[in-house]
């Protein structure tokens, strides 16, 4: 078993880009134990001072280099991060140098650009799309469904609200979801107060092991958790599915990431904000 290494994810602002980079770069390297320590509004001399002695005593404390992710933009700041005990990644010298080459021109290097307000229309966007989705949670509102950009069904417990949120949050996409309960199942058809809106609708299922787990979690030796109703269900579901021709997809094992990236690549709906 490879030894524990730490890593530092060290950013000026949030720390939400360098976490996200680190992420998908680490999770390639399977069965090597990562300790993680995020650090943001790093933006002194001050504190990357602390941040380097931090560093200095997880070496010394592991008998490994540490790994040092950073997303600094100030070049005062960016260079005294650099020590010879861990091994230093820093994103922006990585990729910024060659864009300025590229585009024969210098970058602003202003802090906060990311994840900042800079842009208040699409700062707006983003808010009005998770205001949207928490106020059309669960068929809460079925009447304002004009406004979705995309409407999504399936049975209970099957990664709507998470997905929906998460493509507000990440994407400014407004998406309400709709549960397909038993009473709309056994005529293999949209419920009434869907059927305006098919164009938008997008199914979601799960393998039915999967989804008594869930439910169990919320109401144990139920009806509503037991395997043969979440077999009869889901297998409903799909076929509603079928019948109306929707596009649907198997959340079982996959991330919201995935999930939510899936359904606007085949809604064909692009992102609203960055």
């Amino acid at each position: 078993m490879p030894n524990r290494r730490t890593v530092f994810i060290v950013s000026d602002r949030t720390g939400i880009t360098a976490e996200m980079l680190s992420h998908s770069l680490l999770t390639q390297f399977d069965g090597q134990d990562f300790r993680r320590i995020t650090l943001p509004f790093i933006d002194s001399v001050e504190k990357v001072q602390q941040v380097v002695q931090q560093v200095r005593e997880a070496a010394e404390r592991d008998a490994e280099r540490p790994v040092v992710f950073s997303t600094l933009i100030d070049d005062e700041l960016r260079n005294a991060l650099k020590v010879d005990c861990a091994l230093n990644l820093d994103f922006f010298e990585a990729f910024i140098a060659p864009l300025e080459q590229e585009l024969n021109r210098k970058s602003s290097h202003t802090i906060g650009k990311t994840h900042g307000v800079a842009n208040f229309s699409e700062y707006n966007a983003r808010i009005e799309a998770i205001n949207y989705a928490l106020a059309h949670d669960d068929g809460v509102k079925p009447r304002d469904l004009d406004k979705a950009d995309i409407v999504l069904v399936g049975v209970s417990r099957s990664g709507k609200t998470p997905t929906c949120l998460y493509m507000a949050l990440q994407y400014g996409i407004k998406a309400a979801n709709y549960p397909l309960i038993p009473e709309d199942l056994g005529e293999i058809k949209l419920p009434q107060a869907l059927a305006p809106y098919r164009h938008k609708l997008f199914g979601l299922t799960i393998s039915p092991d999967r989804l008594a787990a869930i439910r169990s979690q919320r109401k144990p030796d139920s009806k509503y958790a037991s395997i043969d109703n979440c077999r009869f269900e889901t297998a409903e579901v799909e076929a509603i599915f079928r019948r109306e021709g929707l596009h649907y997809l198997d959340t079982t094992a996959k991330s919201i990431e995935e999930i939510s990236s899936t359904i606007l690549h085949r809604a064909k709906l692009g992102r609203k904000v960055f």
